[in-house]
């Protein structure tokens, strides 16, 4: 029997049926496949609408922080009225309480004592410093403030006798090292260090600033980029970031770190009108920063021009996008957008090839843009949240194309699912986007009811969308977002009171209006500061008269629209022991946001 005879009696026929089960199968692989890639695909869309919500709500609170600053200036404009009135305010705000002492004078004052189990610095330092550094930093060590003080000193002495702008070269067989933010996130750091080896001779860095805030080892991060400066001065570049900056720290934490590890505190204002000696000698000392062009009597070369003061705000506070030209930075509040052209247009003129800068959180930890001559590294991994976005560096020599190392540090939830790492995300965002819109539940109910011309209680997406971002102008897809923060009917139409249902600012007191629980719990992080300075002794008390000049000036300048007796009754009913004075921060603390329901990222609850 050959084979036609067996394919004749049917013989052949499994053949035939294992191709069509494998044709079936290829089919279902490529459903299953196609389908995987759309979840996916979805996935990654509501992680990037969460991402979206925590940059616009940081880049709001920032220009949260230059109105603060404009606040200061505003007091410094007003001084000799404000004086006449405040003077025991004014004198608490400005007041200096840094003396004219040299390094050995400060350093006398500190001693470290024989229990002290942390690293001992050795005076110069060398690499076995790094070292012995980040050994103690890995073990929770903290380094004594005696060592701290001496590396500042160290540190300044340098940084002073250097030029503002640092060259450095790289060759074929030697690259360099470009980092970005870090913000306190020491295992970032250290898993840079890991993976591309110690700063060196050979292995040289730059950082690009934003060493501090936000992260919880500012100081860590601080100790040992400025050990590594000290060791290889010429290796080793630290560029300023805007986080640099002691108004920052104030907000996002550095200064709240130091209080925390050091129990000290060293707050530098803006200088007053002042004999031209005493603002001389305070120059010298390099702890003055004059705001918006207002000068002390001190010499023109020791002060920044109006012009000048901008310009430092545009090179740390500037942003590329795709459009073409110059023009403000509305999200931030502070410096500019740049366009492509305004790029080339720079780099021609200077006779460069790229422009690498940091500055902005980007889901991969870097991004190319303006024809691939604006590259942005960022090197915090995490943080916004957990799984937020993916830290880089970037590693460059001569005459070749730059090449990215991308990382993420992971604990609790490298073991999760991808879809409960987004849900944590876009729960976290939406949690503090509700917190933002009941901030401002009054001015948004009557920009709702303006378009609610019939008095429904109901708009159309189009109209709550127009109010949501005409009040907290975040720049939000408030369309896709809508099915997280209100209720729509069969016909598309929004419940608008229906935001605001399942979250409330808690009263500390039930008779006061919700309209100065609504103002004191939406600046309360800018009077938390100005208190902080006020609080010169550290009593952690503020008398009712100052705390009621405090917020007439704040008033003011925020044109705040609040009837005073309110917040005198307020004041009055807060202080609770009725010894005319009161705990600021606990009072701050007293407003807070109470979330009916902390689950929001329910399974059937999504983004896209």
């Amino acid at each position: 029997m050959n084979i036609q005879d067996l394919e004749d009696m049917g013989c052949g026929t499994s053949s035939a049926t294992k191709d069509k089960k494998s044709e079936k199968a290829l089919k279902a692989a490529l459903v299953i496949q196609n389908w995987y890639r759309g979840y996916r695909a979805r996935l990654k869309t509501r992680q990037r609408y969460a991402l979206t919500i925590f940059q616009s709500i940081e880049y709001a609170d920032e220009q949260g922080q230059l109105q603060l600053s404009n606040f200061f200036s505003f007091m410094l404009e007003n001084y000799t009225r404000v004086q006449e009135k405040e003077p025991g305010l004014v004198t608490r705000l400005f007041g200096s309480s840094i003396q004219d002492k040299d390094r050995q004078d400060y350093l006398g004052l500190i001693e470290v004592p024989d229990s002290y189990c942390g690293p001992r610095l050795q005076f110069p330092l060398t690499f076995t410093d790094i070292d012995l550094l980040i050994e103690a930093f890995k073990q929770q060590q903290i380094l004594h403030a005696y060592y701290v003080l001496e590396v500042l000193f160290e540190t300044k002495k340098v940084l002073q006798q250097m030029p503002n702008f640092t060259h450095t070269s790289t060759s074929p067989s030697k690259e360099i090292t470009i980092c970005g933010d870090l913000h306190g996130k020491l295992d970032d750091l250290f898993l840079i260090f890991y993976k591309n080896g110690l700063p060196s001779v050979s292995n040289p860095y730059v950082f690009n600033g934003d060493f501090v805030d936000r992260g919880k080892n500012s100081m860590e991060i601080l100790m040992i980029l400025f050990v590594s400066f000290l060791v290889y001065p010429n290796d080793l570049h630290l560029n300023r970031g805007n986080h640099e900056d002691f108004m920052m720290n104030m907000r996002y934490g550095f200064t709240k770190e130091i209080l925390h590890k050091y129990k000290m505190r060293s707050v530098l204002m803006p200088p007053i009108p002042m004999d031209g000696d005493r603002a001389e000698k305070k120059n010298k000392l390099g702890t003055t920063i004059v705001a918006q062009g207002i000068r002390t009597s001190g010499s023109f070369s020791e002060q920044l021009t109006k012009q000048e003061w901008e310009q430092v705000v545009d090179i740390l506070w500037s942003d590329p996008r795709g459009k073409r030209g110059c023009y403000p930075n509305t999200n931030r509040g502070g410096g500019c957008y740049f366009g492509p052209d305004i790029t080339a247009k720079i780099l021609n003129k200077y006779q460069l090839k790229m422009l690498v800068r940091s500055h902005e959180c980007k889901p991969e930890g870097y991004e190319i843009c303006h024809d691939g001559k604006v590259i942005t590294v960022f090197s915090a991994s995490n943080y916004y949240e957990e799984g937020s976005n993916r830290g880089a560096y970037i590693r460059m020599s001569s005459g070749t194309t730059p090449r990215f190392f991308q990382y993420q540090i992971t604990r609790a939830t490298c073991f999760r699912p991808l879809y409960q790492r987004v849900n944590a995300i876009e729960s976290s965002a939406i949690r503090m986007l509700k917190e933002r819109m009941i901030s401002r539940k009054t001015d948004l109910t009557r920009a709702f009811q303006l378009q609610d011309r019939n008095k429904s209680g109901k708009l159309s997406m189009g109209q709550w969308a127009f109010s949501m971002e005409n009040v907290l102008g975040l720049n939000l897809p408030w369309r896709s977002l809508s099915s997280h923060l209100v209720t729509t009917d069969k016909d598309g139409n929004i419940d608008y009171m229906s935001g605001f249902q399942d979250v409330h600012i808690q009263k500390p007191v039930k008779e006061v209006q919700s309209t100065l629980i609504e103002t004191v719990y939406r600046y309360r992080s800018d009077l938390q500061i100005i208190f902080n300075i006020i609080d010169s002794d550290h009593s952690g008390l503020i008398s009712m008269e100052e705390f009621r000049s405090m917020w007439k000036l704040f008033k003011s300048h925020y044109s705040v629209h609040v009837d005073d007796s309110q917040f005198d009754e307020l004041a009055e009913r807060m202080d609770l022991n009725k010894d005319g004075s009161i705990d600021f921060n606990e009072f701050l603390k007293a407003f807070y946001v109470v979330h009916k329901f902390d689950k929001l990222n329910k399974s059937d609850n999504k983004l896209a």
